[in-house]
């Protein structure tokens, strides 16, 4: 695949997707600290041990990575100064800008960027296809990474500048070679702000200092690229879970920004004077349910496509977005509808005619034997927790036994990754939603990938999934890589390896007296000033 199309099949997605159109930007802020209210609660704090949208948000705060997508989707030099490729490909050689520290004042060395590779790597569903191919990460010297492949990966840089989760974020050594598995013991990054610990208060507040010694790219920011210039000396997150709260709070003045503002409340804030509506993450959003595969009753994929036959994506849709169809869309593709890989109707399971009748006699022939189905689902997300109240009510009516387990997102976060039954602890069922840049192609995407125990919560188990990712990234043209992509997306729906909902744009709302906002897959803290 050439390189500049891995992401830039997603450039335009808002306005292939919807039809309408986004406005422009800009925000407030009191003297020398910007407040902004995140999506959610701030619960876990390392964006390698979790995908949550919220803590790589915090991570773009705190962290910095050799690469990263410009504005125009490609890969740019970010903590790197540039690199160079042997000629058999095999061996990359990356140098790091002088003069780079961790907020402690420690050098980034080019043996920290390999063991925080090495473990992101093994959490990230392209990290994990990418390891297959490197012999080892290794430090030439203090400033010079290398990485040596087993086989070429044209792909490198674009696993390297991933903008959604996981991110691969860069940590000193001795938090890197912490487990996987396990969160880090400690928030240490080299990025432009850096973590407030003694402030952290979790569903309260969430505190970055402005890092003195971090030195920007010279070239302007685009996207989660270039000069990361913090013009506010503080950030403070205000954790505001209500939305009538959090919108009267920016009207008042109280906050500056409101990452996602509640769908029904966006004609109060519109009407404003003082404040500005617009949209920065122009890729759009898709909305998933995910099923666990380990435990029953979705261990069978007779119970699973039975629940595919009960999803109407538009009840999912308008429950959380309204009725606004210019901002939200159904989409029955596991890749983005409006970009070439999002081929619709391909699995029968997430073709029409569904409905609930035909979804209670699959489940009847399925074998479900009555196991309860325990749904988490969070109270403090408008976005996600509404979901949660639809399925438990589709899967109640075709005849299952379901628990709603309801809890604040941050204990979503937590239990999400607990593969016991459900009687220990475990799960059946959970919601969320994430960039569609993050599911673009079988290269970044983790809802269609089959690593079962290794792979992203819900633990699709498939090896016919796994080799057609690596088939579609040997693939020799275009052609071909769509006719891998097609079957790719026909067998994760017929498995139901994931069960798409829908894709929407998110509006955010800030006070005027701010501008400066970067557009990306998700709100960046650089950039953003005072008027």
């Amino acid at each position: 695949m050439q390189r500049r199309s891995l992401f830039q099949a997603g450039a335009g997605l808002a306005a292939t997707a919807f039809s309408g159109a986004a406005p422009a930007l800009a925000q407030p802020a009191r003297a020398g600290t910007l407040r902004f209210v995140p999506q959610a609660n701030l619960t876990a704090l390392d964006p390698i041990w979790t995908s949550a949208i919220v803590t790589q948000m915090h991570g773009y705060h705190v962290y910095d990575t050799l690469y990263a997508l410009d504005g125009r989707l490609r890969p740019q030099p970010q903590m790197a100064e540039g690199h160079e490729v042997s000629a058999d490909g095999r061996i990359w050689r990356i140098r790091l800008r002088e003069g780079l520290k961790f907020h402690d004042g420690s050098p980034v060395r080019a043996v920290d960027c390999a063991a925080s590779l090495a473990r992101w790597a093994k959490r990230d569903p392209f990290g994990q296809i990418l390891v297959t191919s490197v012999d080892e990460w290794r430090a030439a010297d203090d400033r010079t990474l290398e990485i040596r492949l087993k086989r070429p990966f044209p792909l490198l840089l674009e696993a390297l500048a991933k903008p959604d989760a996981n991110v691969p974020f860069i940590m000193p050594e001795r938090l890197a070679t912490t487990d996987a598995n396990t969160q880090v013991s400690e928030v240490m990054g080299s990025g432009p702000f850096r973590f407030v610990a003694n402030e952290f208060v979790s569903g309260s507040r969430v505190v970055y200092a402005k890092n003195e010694a971090y030195v920007p790219r010279p070239e302007p920011a685009s996207g989660a690229a270039g000069g990361k210039v913090a013009h506010f000396a503080r950030v403070e997150w205000h954790i505001l879970p209500d939305p009538a709260t959090a919108a009267a709070a920016l009207q008042a003045g109280e906050v500056d920004w409101l990452d996602q503002p509640l769908s029904d409340l966006i004609p109060t804030l519109t009407r404003s004077r003082d404040i500005e509506v617009g949209v920065l993450a122009e890729a759009g959003i898709m909305s998933i349910m995910r099923l666990n595969h380990l435990q029953a009753p979705f261990n069978n994929v007779k119970v699973r496509q039975a629940v595919a036959l009960a999803v109407e994506q538009e009840d999912y849709m308008r429950a959380t977005l309204g009725n606004d169809r210019s901002i939200w869309r159904t989409c029955h593709s596991l890749f983005p509808c409006g970009t070439p890989l999002g081929v619709e109707n391909l699995s029968e399971f997430n073709a029409p005619p569904r409905s609930l009748d035909r979804a209670r006699a699959a489940l009847q022939a399925s074998g479900y034997n009555g196991e309860k189905v325990v749904i988490i689902n969070p109270t403090d997300f408008p976005l996600i927790g509404p979901h949660g109240l639809i399925t438990a009510d589709r899967l109640r009516r075709i005849g299952m036994n379901v628990e709603l387990a309801e809890t604040d997102w941050g204990t979503v976060v937590q239990r999400r990754v607990r593969k016991e039954p459900v009687e220990r602890g475990g799960w059946s069922i959970f919601h969320t939603y994430g960039s569609s840049l993050g599911y673009l192609n079988p290269a970044v995407s983790s809802l269609v990938k089959g690593p079962g125990e290794n792979g992203w919560f819900g633990w699709y188990d498939s090896p016919r999934a796994q080799a057609l990712v690596q088939d579609w990234l040997d693939a020799p043209d275009a052609e071909r890589q769509q006719a891998l992509a097609n079957e790719l997306n026909k067998l994760a729906q017929d498995d139901v390896a994931t069960i798409p909902l829908g894709q929407f744009t998110i509006r955010s709302a800030w006070r005027k007296r701010i501008t400066g906002h970067l557009k990306g897959s998700m709100p960046y803290p650089w950039g953003v000033r005072p008027v």
